[in-house]
């Protein structure tokens, strides 16, 4: 499948896009995007089941089915084989978002482990990659994936802000590094710098969407269209054409998502 430039984590299917999901759509592929994957464990498993609908009605795009950390409370075998169904369907061809968040601490940090080293084994089972979401915790996410998959696994650390010994450790372990707006902001010198000394074939860009929009449109509500800005950012920190990094990333993004 030929891939563009790619928004490779949003959550399209939130409400704050009930007015105009649609339009959001069409502002998109106005803008260039080629593909999109609308996410699923942006929340409790509604949320996963609401996004791979969403992608069941466009070509283009594709989901994800699993728990986010702050929902890892509520984890359990009913919920697993929910998320089980979901990872049966065509247009489901990730598990999570899933792994640790240790800023907000919305369910105990004991909780998210079992339920990230879960996410993992449903990922192993069904032969798909992982959408890791990873805040304060890399130690233990480097811990949980180790025992789990020990030989490594397919997936991506979204919204990537780490350094660089970090995005080694995922990337020596077959997880590809994903970026967000954050990557845009005026105080994201040293994330930056991190990225420039990172292999082009190992990075994909992303919206986070509707969180984090990249400049210039901070503190508003993101949406796909504004993934170009990450991308294009990206081609200025590695000294590239944007036609050169919309290509790569997209492939990256086709190799993990669309070619399934």
């Amino acid at each position: 499948m030929q891939v563009g430039l790619a928004d490779t984590h949003c959550h399209l299917a939130d409400d704050a896009f009930d007015k105009d999901r649609e339009e959001v759509v069409e502002r998109a592929l106005a803008a260039g995007v080629s593909h999109i994957m609308a996410v699923g464990g942006g929340g409790p498993i509604e949320s996963s089941e609401a996004s791979a609908d969403l992608a069941a009605a466009f070509p283009f795009m594709r989901s994800s089915a699993g728990i986010h950390p702050h929902d890892a409370s509520s984890y359990c075998d009913d919920i697993e084989a929910r998320i089980g169904g979901l990872l049966e369907r065509v247009e489901v061809v990730a598990v999570g978002e899933t792994g640790l968040d240790y800023y907000y601490d919305n369910s105990p940090r004991e909780a998210q482990r079992e339920a990230f080293a879960r996410h993992l084994a449903l990922a192993v089972k069904h032969d798909l990659p992982v959408i890791i979401h990873c805040r304060d915790a890399a130690s233990d996410i480097r811990e949980v994936v180790s025992a789990v998959c020990p030989g490594g696994l397919r997936g991506v650390v979204h919204c990537f802000t780490g350094n660089y010994e970090d995005a080694r450790w995922y990337i020596d372990h077959g997880l590809t590094v994903s970026l967000t707006g954050i990557i845009t902001f005026k105080k994201a010198d040293e994330l930056r710098a991190t990225v420039k000394k990172l292999p082009l074939d190992t990075l994909m860009v992303e919206t986070d969407a509707p969180y984090l929009a990249p400049m210039p449109y901070r503190g508003k509500r993101n949406e796909p269209a504004y993934v170009a800005e990450v991308a294009g950012t990206l081609a200025e920190v590695m000294g590239l054409e944007k036609e050169r990094v919309y290509e790569a990333t997209g492939a990256n993004a086709a190799a993990l998502f669309f070619d399934a």
